[in-house]
């Protein structure tokens, strides 16, 4: 046996590297990305949350928002700050949760039953029998990645969770006194007189050398940097690309016709008219009872004499947004209205009055006054938009297995993109003067700061490979290469030497309107007299006057036992400022429907702090940790390059 084996070595030796050597780099690659997916990037009650659990939520978060508003900057909803955003809402989640399971708390299924009642989104779903399509529930949350079932228990969860703090939120008050007091201060305004010593204003009597240029430049080369740059080619998968490449059986859209003709053409809409006798919640059973009776003696009227409806409506329905114009709630489908009052008003005929109906507001008496039914297109109407239909479907499902080409792909034949490009049909594209950070007007991918942290990670700078695939957006994956790549700089000086002089004429301005702000603060509040002053101006939170924010807020701040009075601050790049505080101008009073509202308006700020701590205490006692360094919040000058981008 070991003879033969010697014999044919070369064989057996080719045999053990086709069996063992894929076993292991698979092996390896498998690993390799358990190990990213699974790192642990907080931890609440023991419990590990992962990476995946962040991505995942964050990316969930990112199509709610994308959803609800279109126009959304892409960049702003990947940058690390609103990345760490998602996180903290995670570990929220799961503190919440604890807390829930500790104090044994659950939702009921009539509970849960109530809230998927209420979700508009689900509510849209149903027939107009007014039963749920269950196969379009089940495709709705499967485009979540989730079974009804998966679906249903994490809304059970969320409803828990929301028990935590409910019980919090309902004890939260404030008194009158409180409420007045914390508000005359916080609007409260003040006269003042303002000096401002801006920088710009000092600028001629700053004199610079090339001396102090050079040193300047020398000292703070940071600032003179040219940033990496690197030419890149890379390839996106996203819907569209695979839409096109999905070809429809011309008979398959014949049939979606044929099946689908009357929901495609719209809802059947219905008019009524309504007299509603209002219950609220909590009521009575005698309560209750006493209400229906009062409908019962109002149908009778309506019953015998048709054409008072719309005057009874209006002198005893108890519904203030229809009761004015006869009860009439105009045309309507049949998921915009509570299943019960649906139920009945499409079970009528035109002209018909109801029996009372029984929902969660009180009690209806229901005139139905029209019926619109929709129009059916024909199929040649209806092709164009029933094969965008078609394919979107189509797409939406094999996305997911193109999705999965495309990332083993890019990962296990790292050194080119052609062959993911050959196999899913891509183009490759180019960039060249690409940044770790995203250039002004730069848009899409290149824009992604995601996918820039994977173009200038060491393996893609130094090894020339394929980034991993990077979703940029949702149903949208990109990868990318280096081709070339030019490291960070220091400019010359010749380069840069008028924006050092202008840095430094700034630095040197800025110092001498602080020298000489002090000076007449100082000489001011000596000799109060010797000032002057523009004249006085009101400020106030709301008032600002066009001074800055902290200048404001330091007025507003200031000791007002013995005024007038002088107060000086120093606003850095923006120079200095001396305010005069000549007299306090109280709140102005409020009228006593506003002044409720301002009172109301205090007590959730209550409400809010009150919760707030809680949470910290929560935390604090489930041992959450976030193990994610904390990026730094955005300047100013930060939010409005990205806000003119």
């Amino acid at each position: 046996m070991f003879e033969a084996i010697r014999k044919h070595s070369k064989i057996v030796l080719g045999l053990l590297f086709l069996l063992i050597i894929p076993s292991f780099v698979l092996f390896g690659i498998e690993r390799n990305r358990n190990n990213e997916s699974a790192q642990t990037v907080a931890t609440v009650d023991g419990q590990d949350i992962t990476q995946n659990e962040w991505d995942n939520a964050h990316k969930n978060e990112v199509d709610r928002l994308r959803a609800s508003n279109p126009t959304l900057d892409a960049k702003l909803l990947d940058s690390p700050q609103a990345r760490y955003a998602s996180l903290e809402r995670v570990v929220r989640d799961h503190v919440l949760a604890a807390a829930a399971s500790k104090s044994r708390l659950v939702t009921s299924d009539q509970r849960l039953a109530q809230s998927l009642q209420e979700n508009p989104t689900i509510a849209s779903l149903r027939k107009p029998d007014g039963s749920l399509d269950m196969d379009r529930y089940r495709q709705l949350v499967g485009a979540q990645g989730m079974t009804p079932q998966m679906f249903e228990a994490g809304v059970r969860r969320d409803l828990s969770a929301r028990q935590v703090m409910v019980g919090l939120a309902g004890t939260s008050f404030a008194t009158s006194a409180q409420a007045d007091v914390a508000l005359n201060a916080f609007l409260e305004k003040r006269e003042v007189q303002i000096a401002r010593f801006n920088p710009a204003d000092f600028a001629a009597k700053v004199t610079l050398t090339d001396a102090d240029l050079e040193a300047f430049y020398k000292s703070n080369q940071a600032l003179f940097q040219a940033p990496e740059q690197a030419s890149i080619e890379y390839v996106v998968l996203d819907l569209d690309t695979v839409k096109n490449s999905i070809t429809l059986n011309p008979q398959d859209v014949k049939t979606y016709y044929d099946q689908n003709a009357a929901r495609l053409s719209g809802q059947e809409e219905r008019r009524a008219s309504h007299i509603l006798i209002a219950v609220p919640k909590g009521a009575s059973a005698a309560e209750r009872e006493k209400a229906k009776a009062h409908a019962e003696e109002l149908l009778a009227i309506v019953k015998k004499a048709p054409d008072s409806f719309a005057d009874v409506a209006r002198k005893d329905s108890q519904d203030p947004g229809s009761a004015a114009k006869g009860g009439d709630l105009d045309f309507f489908t049949r998921d915009a209205m509570v299943k019960p009052f649906a139920d009945a008003v499409f079970a009528m005929k035109k002209g018909d009055i109801s029996d009372v109906v029984e929902t969660e507001y009180g009690y209806h008496i229901i005139k139905l006054t029209d019926i619109k039914a929709p129009k059916q297109r024909s199929f040649e109407e209806m092709k164009p938009e029933i094969e965008a239909d078609l394919k979107n479907q189509q797409a939406q499902s094999k996305f997911a297995e193109t999705a999965d080409a495309f990332t083993n792909s890019v990962y296990e034949q790292a050194d080119s993109l052609k062959p993911v490009a050959d196999k899913l049909k891509l183009q490759i594209q180019t960039a060249t003067n690409v940044t770790r950070k995203p250039a002004p007007g730069v848009a899409g991918v290149l824009a992604n700061a995601k996918f820039l942290e994977a173009l200038f990670a060491p393996d893609s700078i130094d090894k020339k490979r394929n980034t991993e695939a990077v979703e940029t957006a949702p149903n949208q994956l990109v990868s990318g290469r280096v081709t070339h790549y030019t490291p960070s700089r220091i400019l010359p000086f010749a380069e840069v030497k008028d924006n050092v002089r202008q840095r430094l004429l700034a630095i040197r301005g800025a110092a001498l309107a602080k020298a000489e702000g002090m000076a007449k603060l100082a000489a001011w509040k000596a000799n109060p007299a010797a000032a002057v002053l523009p004249p006085a101006v009101v400020v106030s939170r709301d008032q600002a006057q066009n001074q800055p924010g902290p200048f404001v807020e330091a007025i507003l701040r200031a000791d007002s036992t013995h005024l007038p009075s002088f107060i000086g601050v120093d606003l850095g790049a923006q120079g200095y400022a001396v305010a005069k505080i000549n007299k306090i101008i109280p709140r102005e009073p409020s009228t006593p429907a506003a002044a409720a509202q301002e009172r109301a308006q205090f007590t959730q700020w209550v409400a809010s702090a009150e919760a707030l701590a809680y949470y910290d205490l929560l935390k604090e006692r489930f041992k959450a940790t976030i193990k994610v360094p904390k990026p730094a919040a955005k300047t100013a000058e930060e939010l409005s390059q990205a806000a003119t981008q």
